[in-house]
């Protein structure tokens, strides 16, 4: 691996990236701007209605993060023309062939020039409506593969996944990819076109039926949540971005492909500054709603592993693997996490959150700081299921059976507080193989691209993603909940 090239390899490059407003995306266009600022064209794909709307969305939803605060501080008011002479959003969507674009001026121009293609366009919802999930996550995955076909310059198409398309399993998770028809439960032959005749069939059903579109968007969750636990994938997302791996693996033939499936993507590590996030990711909506006063338990074992990674780490795993797999006719794949070289318990993030928030309380509407209490940790489903039926529905039912008078009030609430609850467990589902997860993933080849950057001439501070490096009280404490808490805990 010839790893003294790293900033050069994007000189005088031109690279399309999917998905340009999302949270990864984000942080790795501003490092390639910041670290080399002489690579040739961004072309940033935006959901828009146009090219002008494609810009300002950018402008808005992007250059006027904060993430942009170090390059604003060196540039100042020539920011956005230093951006802009480099940068070129595009109205588009992966989930159309060719995303939708019409001017074939600009196509041909792109497939001329584009060198280095990034997919991170994603829906991450983990109930994603099933025709929308297999849009993006599987069926734009062919697309942008299809694409990167016709680039004539092309080094490298890099997608990025998730780790969890290995569902629920345990042990020592290997770098292992995906193929056509293979199911976690091996019961049930997977066709990834008839899952797509599936969803056409019920939206026609649906049609004719009548239907709202509040009762479509929830037909089409429940369906997709169905479809991924009869083949062996506990939620919509990791079913369909599995799905999506299967169809890149059978179809790149030739085409430079690398695969990094990151685990739980946090805040920024130390880049560009510490502590940037954007959204509650997987386990912040926990750490927020603990903060807030509105959740008092922490759902998992104690022992289980929460594999988190810093955002910033998985863009340089990212930028290592674009320069080392470039120009290879193969296809391969980088777990980035930490399970496996610095493993967090649940039990030490729960200890963490308590401590920051009994530190630093969140102060409410009225101007109250709120107190925390030590969270209580349930170690099963079943037994949080307990807790939920005797603190909440028991009582009431008993209240609805017993009085008479109030019995239809009562009633109400009952059935009410019952949905509520229903709906609290299916969240608990969605996230049970992330809070009771045991296992660890494999690293062996991004630690590979680690053990290269040791060995070679490169600043290995400008291109760190050692989850070893991590002291994770200090990096809960101290800059992930502060992170959290600034830029995405709203008042």
């Amino acid at each position: 691996m010839e790893l003294e090239g790293i900033l050069q390899f994007f000189e005088n490059k031109t690279v399309l990236v999917t998905g340009a407003t999302g949270f990864l995306a984000k942080v790795f266009v501003e490092k390639i701007l910041r670290v080399q600022p002489n690579v040739k064209r961004l072309y940033l794909l935006v959901r828009a209605s146009d090219n002008k709307s494609a810009t300002q969305r950018f402008r808005e939803e992007v250059i006027e993060k904060d993430i942009f605060r170090v390059l604003k501080n060196n540039l100042g008011a020539n920011l956005e023309s230093f951006i802009f002479e480099r940068v070129t959003p595009i109205s588009g969507d992966i989930s159309d062939e060719n995303f939708g674009i019409k001017d074939s001026i600009l196509i041909e121009e792109m497939w001329k020039e584009i060198d280095i293609v990034l997919n991170s366009a994603a829906t991450t919802n983990f109930d994603e409506r099933y025709d929308v999930a297999l849009g993006i996550n599987t069926y734009g995955a062919l697309h942008v593969l299809n694409f990167a076909k016709k680039c004539i310059k092309l080094k490298v198409l890099l997608h990025v996944s998730t780790a969890y398309v290995s569902s629920e399993m345990e042990g020592n998770i290997l770098e292992s990819p995906l193929h056509m028809e293979d199911t976690p439960k091996g019961t049930s032959r997977l066709v990834i076109n008839a899952e797509k005749e599936v969803v056409e069939e019920y939206l026609d059903r649906l049609q004719e039926q009548g239907a709202t579109n509040e009762e479509i968007t929830s037909t089409m969750k429940d369906l997709g949540i169905k479809r991924a636990k009869l083949y062996g994938w506990p939620n919509t997302y990791v079913y369909t971005k599995a799905l999506g791996e299967m169809i890149l693996g059978q179809f790149h033939q030739n085409l430079p492909l690398a695969i990094v499936r990151p685990t739980m993507v946090t805040s920024t590590y130390k880049e560009p500054f510490s502590g940037w996030i954007e959204g509650a990711r997987t386990m912040d909506g926990v750490i927020t709603a603990y903060g807030k006063g509105r959740l008092k338990i922490f759902l998992g074992h104690p022992n289980s592993i929460l594999d988190v990674i810093p955002a910033d780490m998985v863009v340089n795993s990212i930028i290592m693997a674009m320069v080392t797999h470039a120009n290879k006719s193969s296809q391969i794949i980088f777990h980035v996490g930490s399970s496996l070289r610095n493993p967090m318990k649940l039990s030490s993030l729960s200890i963490f959150t308590f401590r920051y928030f009994t530190q630093n309380p969140w102060i409410d509407r009225y101007g109250k700081s709120i107190n925390v209490p030590h969270p209580k940790i349930f170690s099963s489903i079943a037994s949080f299921q307990a807790y939920m039926d005797i603190r909440y529905i028991l009582p009431l039912k008993v209240l609805w059976l017993a009085n008479l008078v109030l019995c239809q009030y009562y009633r109400g609430i009952y059935i009410n507080l019952n949905r509520k609850v229903r709906v609290v467990m299916r969240l608990v589902d969605l996230y049970k193989p992330y809070v009771y997860f045991t296992g660890s993933f494999d690293d062996s080849n991004t630690e590979k691209l680690r053990v290269a950057i040791r060995e070679s001439d490169v600043d290995e501070n400008l291109f760190y993603f050692d989850p070893r490096c991590i002291d994770w009280e200090d990096y809960i404490m101290n800059t992930h909940i502060p992170g959290l808490t600034k830029y995405s805990m709203k008042p």
